[in-house]
């Protein structure tokens, strides 16, 4: 699957992000469900993270945003 790349204004700068349209549509799910446009939610991720990639910052953010609403099955040690 090919990334897409589109372009964002963040903190007064042209920048822009690629990702695989999975991601954009869970990206803009997720904005959606925050009532926040999706340029917004991009450039709360941007002022997140540090020296990591932008595109491989919102990969990121989006795993922990579904993993944090969902329950994962719980493994013991050493299995």
């Amino acid at each position: 699957m090919k990334p897409v790349k589109r372009s964002f204004n963040i903190a007064g700068h042209r920048t822009s992000i690629s990702l695989e349209a999975p991601f954009w549509e869970a990206l803009k799910d997720l904005a959606e469900a925050q009532s926040t446009p999706l340029a917004h939610l991009v450039a709360r991720v941007d002022q997140k993270r540090g020296a990591t990639n932008l595109s491989s910052a919102v990969r990121i953010y989006i795993l922990m945003q579904y993993r944090s609403t969902r329950s994962l099955p719980r493994v013991a040690p050493g299995n």
